[in-house]
């Protein structure tokens, strides 16, 4: 387990600390350790909650790995925050293997989406019309890597809509939107596991989602921040940091954007945050 997980940063060194050393005493007696999902939303949301704790003076680390490593580190104890589930539907999964060691501590943003995408220049719109258009699409849906959720559901869809003809093609979500960019450019047909919030929809002109009546995918989900039991009564104050923790999913959408364009997700969230200064106050809970 500690293999899968890539430490990517902590708190910077050079936050102030309060004369009376209360911060120090009580904020910082243990790091705590958060993952994060290596997608572009997860970091997106990530960087600016991590960043506000750089301003509170916060001890942390972020460590990187697919989400089924990350639902078993937290669920272990290894890790003590994961940032963020899709939930309920897209990692239900994991939630179902993984839930009852696991604490739902704030929902970050409501009405995310999964599911199967195409342009709409493509002359169908429920999921049940790919069949009898196999070969239009080479036969094949492109996915993205193969632990995550969104790849699961796309298993149970292909049996839940008998799908027979298409193969199910795991690759990852840079070589996925790759190919839905170079379809696009050809206007060629293609279909793609996507999601929202995702950076494609503002780019790409023209994405639909497939009409899903079997309900494979779930409905929407919500972004939920994930703590391991105990985490609350062991560290209340961080706690309530999460819990002051919310993002539109537009505004996430912007960070996505700005990554896309070739920023950091640091960067991204930095801009963001300098746009955006009461984020800091709202959750670090020092609003007048």
């Amino acid at each position: 387990m500690a293999a899968a997980l890539i430490s990517s940063g902590c708190t910077s060194q050079n936050t102030d600390i309060p004369a009376d050393g209360s911060l120090a005493e009580d904020a910082t007696q243990k790091t705590v350790k958060i993952g994060v999902v290596p997608w572009d939303d997860s970091r997106a949301s990530a960087s600016v909650f991590t960043q506000v704790l750089d301003e509170g003076g916060y001890e942390y680390e972020t460590l990187s790995a697919d989400p089924g490593a990350l639902y078993q580190a937290i669920a272990q104890g290894d890790i003590d925050v994961l940032i963020h589930a899709w939930l309920p539907a897209t990692q239900a999964a994991y939630w179902e293997q993984y839930g009852d060691k696991l604490n739902k501590a704030q929902i970050v943003s409501s009405g995310a989406k999964c599911g199967l995408v195409v342009p709409e220049y493509v002359p169908i719109n429920t999921i049940e019309e790919l069949k009898g258009n196999a070969s239009k699409f080479n036969n094949q849906i492109d996915g993205i890597e193969p632990g995550a959720g969104i790849m699961h559901n796309t298993e149970s869809c292909v049996v839940d809509y008998n799908l027979k003809e298409f193969e199910l093609y795991s690759s990852s979500t840079v070589g996925m939107v790759t190919k839905l960019q170079d379809k696009i450019n050809k206007e060629e047909w293609v279909v793609v596991t996507l999601w929202r919030p995702h950076w494609s929809f503002a780019r790409m002109e023209g994405l639909k989602f497939l009409e899903d009546p079997q309900g494979s995918y779930g409905e929407t989900d919500d972004l939920i921040i994930l703590t391991r039991n105990g985490f609350e009564e062991e560290n209340p104050e961080f706690y309530q940091l999460i819990q002051n923790f919310e993002m539109n999913l537009s505004d996430i959408e912007s960070i996505m954007i700005a990554i896309d364009q070739g920023q950091t997700s640091e960067e991204a969230a930095a801009a963001w945050l300098a746009e955006n200064p009461e984020k800091v106050d709202e959750v670090l809970g020092t609003q007048e």
